[in-house]
């Protein structure tokens, strides 16, 4: 099975969110990035998540936020753009914390849930995960996959680990 229809099918996405939503990005010249989980899976092996995590170029974000209104449900938090569809189960994430916007300029083109996308590059997802981790408002739960990804990305990128703050090192090394 190839991997778009796999995660389609885990997703339950029959609306063709991810791919409407990349359309609508792309056909309005919006430039943007995956971070997180997502853009850790672009790099290793990846784990199934209903997660997609996107940074926008700091001057497009309320373009965005008033183009997505009228074809998805859109929620705005403290950190975020929160997007979703019906028929779907992807829940999608715009990052509005100004320490991401910069990772847009360094992205390279990745495979992701079947689709060539920007993602991140793996230094700036290792900087975006150990911020992550350090978050002490963040569910316990996410913070310990925060962990994890970290470890997955040191183990197949070990000058990763210059990135890592001691606290989490002993963290992992538990």
């Amino acid at each position: 099975m190839r991997t778009l229809t796999y995660w389609k099918t885990v997703a339950r996405d029959q609306s063709n969110f991810l791919e409407r939503l990349v359309g609508l990005l792309k056909e309005h010249g919006i430039r943007y990035c995956v971070i997180d989980g997502q853009a850790v899976n672009a790099y290793v092996d990846p784990l199934v998540s209903l997660d997609l995590d996107l940074v926008v170029s700091v001057d497009q974000i309320e373009r965005v936020e008033s183009l997505t209104q009228s074809t998805f449900t859109v929620k705005r938090f403290p950190h975020s753009l929160n997007l979703s569809a019906i028929d779907s189960d992807l829940r999608v994430q715009i990052q509005t914390d100004s320490r991401y916007f910069d990772f847009v300029d360094r992205a390279s083109v990745h495979e992701v849930l079947g689709i060539e996308l920007p993602v991140a590059s793996v230094e700036d997802v290792m900087k975006g995960k150990v911020w992550a981790a350090q978050d002490s408002e963040r569910r316990a739960s996410k913070r310990q996959k925060d962990l994890a990804d970290i470890a997955r990305l040191m183990e197949a990128y070990p000058h990763l680990r210059e990135q890592v703050p001691a606290e989490i090192l002993n963290r992992l090394m538990k």
